[in-house]
């Protein structure tokens, strides 16, 4: 049994060095660099997919419009099983095999893409897909758990930074593909996509198993041997708790679509401002999240600082929401500073909250059922990406500017509610709020 030091130097501790020296020298040691390399390897696949699939889709399959909405709305419900599924099963064997069945899985299901051309059988694969996709997260965040510890903020850091850069360089190699516009250079890209799992496959299969339990991330407070302890449910669907901070955590998540679709949408509908700010969106926040991903990190390492994540990511959230909604009826100018400052504050909500709601999740869940409990809160990533985007057009932005300044509202006072849940659920848990120290101790 090894103890660490007092309570700040825990809370503290999310690394040393910079970017490019965590890289080097990552939470996990060589077992996570290799890992990092793997998930950047994967998401410059993610990065060929998100920006040519539409267009391969439409020109190479000869979808129509209505029918690749179908196929990607399947697609995502289809995605939010992978999560619990890959939970599940990570609590019955090991993760890393695991997570290279995922891999091969994809890699199978693109190649069938390349050979499907009926709706019916596109839609099959490409569900399978996204499956494999959200188990495959979900795995690489219980690697993270296991092989990083108690500094395991630090590689959701690095992860975030690593997983931004490929997606960025993937996007930027469809570019070129796109570019040219040959069908033969849409089967490139996404042959490129399914040929990324191939290496992040190999690369996982270079890395060692990581502990089967993590190690305890808080000192438990002294119970009186005359105390009873309270019942706990058996696993995360009856854990009542856990589950309302999923509920919760699922608009804690609205920034993806707020960047990805609101802002966007918005801005060519409802203001002045010039249709070119659009790809400046995407590169702020990828510039942002590689940038500054590090130093926010140290803003949600451990259990007073997570939940106090948590109310910032609602107060930058409602200043984003409504900065948008002053963005209408402003002149050119004001409408583009407007927007370019809600690109920046939904990005450093972003920040906060990736890592915040991690190790929440972390730590509300029971160490030895803790794959489990991880499975069901990656779900609330899944949920949004499908129930986001027609939240906002639907509702948000019919409803004009104070759509967007009632759901910063309501952000902002979820967020209170998440907060206040959390911080009391950790003191049940023996989780000091006030700050307690990470203890080194093998689970």
């Amino acid at each position: 049994m090894r103890r660490t030091g007092g309570s700040e130097a825990a809370e503290t501790e999310v690394g040393h060095g910079g970017l490019i020296a965590q890289l080097r020298n990552p939470p996990g040691g060589r077992d996570a660099r290799i890992m990092l390399l793997a998930l950047a390897v994967d998401r410059t696949g993610s990065g060929l997919w998100a920006a040519s699939s539409v267009l391969y889709l439409t020109f190479v399959t000869h979808l129509s419009a209505q029918q690749i909405g179908v196929l990607l709305g399947t697609a995502g419900v289809a995605g939010i099983a992978g999560s619990p599924l890959a939970g599940r099963l990570a609590g019955r064997f090991p993760v890393r095999p695991l997570l290279i069945g995922c891999h091969l899985l994809r890699l199978v299901t693109l190649t069938l893409v390349l050979l499907c051309t009926s709706f019916g059988a596109l839609l099959v694969v490409v569900a399978v897909t996204y499956l494999g996709d959200r188990a495959a997260k979900t795995l690489e965040m219980l690697f993270a758990t296991r092989a990083a510890g108690e500094r395991r903020v630090a590689y959701q850091a690095l992860s975030r930074s690593a997983a931004n850069a490929g997606y960025g360089l993937g996007a930027g190699l469809a570019a070129i593909g796109l570019a040219v516009g040959t069908t033969d250079a849409y089967r490139a890209l996404i042959l490129g996509n399914a040929l990324s799992f191939v290496v992040a496959a190999a690369l996982v299969w270079r890395t060692g198993e990581p502990a089967g339990r993590t190690r305890e991330v808080a000192r438990a407070e002294p119970v009186p041997d005359d105390a009873t302890p309270a019942p706990r449910p058996k696993g995360p669907w009856r854990d009542r708790g856990y589950l309302r901070f999923v509920l919760l955590d699922i608009p804690m998540n609205l920034d993806d679509s707020v960047l990805a679709v609101g802002l966007p949408l918005w801005l060519v509908s409802r203001t002045s401002a010039p249709h070119a700010l659009v790809p400046a969106f995407l590169v702020i926040n990828t510039v942002l999240v590689v940038v500054l991903q590090l130093a926010v990190s140290r803003r949600a390492e451990g259990p007073r600082k997570a939940v106090r994540a948590v109310l910032l990511y609602g107060v930058l959230m409602f200043v984003c929401c409504a900065l948008t909604a002053g963005a209408t009826g402003c002149g050119t100018w004001a409408a583009a500073t407007a927007l370019l400052a809600a690109a920046v504050l939904v990005t450093m909500a972003e920040l906060m909250r990736s890592v915040s709601s991690w190790e929440l999740a972390v730590l509300l869940s029971p160490p030895d059922e803790r794959a489990a409990y991880l499975g069901v809160a990656g779900m609330s990533q899944s949920i949004q990406k499908s129930a986001g985007p027609p939240l906002l057009t639907g509702v948000v932005m019919a409803a004009g500017p104070v759509g967007w300044l009632a759901l910063g509202a309501v952000v902002a006072g979820l967020a209170v509610v998440q907060q206040r849940g959390c911080a009391g659920r950790l003191g049940v848990l023996g989780a000091s709020v006030r700050g307690a120290a990470p203890a080194g101790k093998a689970a």
